[in-house]
């Protein structure tokens, strides 16, 4: 049996997944509620801004972290970007603010999934099948698929910025 893949979007896939973007540069990231975040990272390479929307699995209000996931594996740019630069900023709705990113360890990231996934079940059924990973349908499946996709805490570091 071959191992669980994911496959990030090819083609006008893969603009529709930058679409989230453009509503964020045209003022409009207020649309996409909460549920949205737009993340301004600096390129490993460039040193340069990039961006990137990501869907939020769970906010923390206590420790004003945003979890998301990295769909489409370690080898997304974003990810490695953070892994090399951590601080970034996020914008999510009208609120702007810097963050620090670190990586879950291995088990919390797996309850963060499982949670959502309870939380969410259709979101996280439709989400598994845009990143092309081969899911049972069950808890073991979940648990495999967060060594493939990286769950990133994103915790706001000051107030927010202008």
């Amino acid at each position: 049996m071959d191992a669980p893949a994911i496959h990030p979007p090819r083609g006008c896939a893969r603009l529709i997944w930058r679409l989230p973007i453009g509503l964020y540069r045209l003022g409009l990231g207020w649309l996409l509620t909460s549920h949205f975040l737009l993340l301004t990272h600096t390129g490993r390479k460039s040193g340069l801004p990039r961006y990137v929307a990501l869907e939020v699995i769970r906010y923390d209000e206590a420790a004003d972290t945003y979890i998301v996931a990295s769909g489409f594996g370690e080898k997304a740019d974003w990810f490695l970007n953070l892994q090399k630069t951590p601080r970034a900023k996020i914008q999510v709705g009208f609120r702007r603010v810097e963050v620090e990113s670190r990586r879950l360890p291995q088990e919390e990231a797996e309850r963060e999934v499982l949670d959502y996934a309870c939380r969410y079940p259709i979101p996280m059924r439709e989400l598994i099948h845009i990143i092309g990973y081969q899911w049972d349908g069950t808890e073991e499946g979940l648990r495999a698929l967060t060594r493939l996709v990286p769950i990133v805490a994103l915790q706001a570091l000051s107030t927010p910025l202008p």
